[in-house]
């Protein structure tokens, strides 16, 4: 992805409002931020969050985006609103996170979940023939119950998941991962007691996240907002009944299949 920068030294502000996965999407977010870290007029990035969380693949590919990002120059995470589960795994490799006093933090924790719909199926007088190669090929499908070694392995792969979480929460914020994992309940805190508890650095607004991005950068007060270009699909009229109904199967599909979310 190209964007066009200005050649005076500046410092970008990336809006990451939404789901992780629905509305912050890799395929759009992940080349920003690539095109970020290679332009050399950009000597500072302002990440602006206001997420709920989302899925862990979308999750941790921004994440992997941001931390590479940072490795170059100044990142400094900015909570206006909401940074819980993966908004706040995106924010772990800013080397400063500023919230507002009132802003959310935290979630830190895993959640799987899928559909099962057996019963509904039966009544409708509708069932599933199933052939495959592998016991598990089937696990987490929705037209039956889990058996109690599926519900074992759905379990192993969220407590993997969860420990990678804690462990990129330790070592980013400095903390003992005995006091990380105390902190991973999946529980939401005040930015107040999350600045407390050390998951953010210091409590303000945008504007002192711009300061900071200006100082560790060193560079002045010139901002540019960096944003995805919207698909011409979402812009053009007459195509948008093709774009309901391909969205339409997508959502579908995508919440019959297993999810995990940070």
């Amino acid at each position: 992805m190209s964007l066009k920068m200005p050649r005076r030294e500046r410092i970008a502000i990336v809006q990451l409002f939404g789901s992780i996965g629905a509305a912050l999407r890799s395929d759009e977010y992940v080349p920003i931020l690539e095109a970020l870290r290679r332009n050399k007029t950009i000597k500072a990035v302002v990440l602006d969050i206001d997420s709920p969380g989302g899925e862990v693949p979308t999750s941790a590919y921004l994440q992997l985006a941001v931390s590479k990002l940072a490795a170059e120059k100044p990142v400094i995470a900015f909570v206006r609103g909401t940074c819980a589960s993966g908004a706040y795994l995106i924010s772990c490799p800013a080397q400063r996170i500023v919230a507002i006093p009132h802003a959310v933090i935290g979630s830190i924790g895993v959640l799987s979940f899928w559909p099962v719909v057996s019963e509904l199926m039966e009544r409708l007088g509708v069932r599933m023939e199933v052939s495959k190669g592998g016991k598990l090929k089937d696990m987490h499908a929705f037209w039956r119950a889990p058996t109690d070694e599926e519900r074992e392995k759905s379990q192993a792969l969220v407590d993997e998941f969860h420990e990678e979480f804690v462990s990129t929460v330790a070592e980013a914020r400095g903390l003992e991962p005995d006091a990380a994992r105390a902190l991973a309940t999946g529980e939401l805190f005040w930015a107040k007691r999350a600045l407390e508890l050390g998951l953010v650095d210091e409590l303000g607004d945008q504007e002192r996240a711009i300061e900071l991005a200006m100082e560790l950068g060193k560079v002045p007060r010139r901002l540019i907002y960096v944003k995805p270009r919207r698909r011409r699909l979402r812009r053009w009229l007459g195509r948008f009944a093709n774009m309901l109904v391909e969205e339409v199967g997508m959502q579908m599909e995508r919440q019959l299949r297993p999810r995990f979310w940070f």
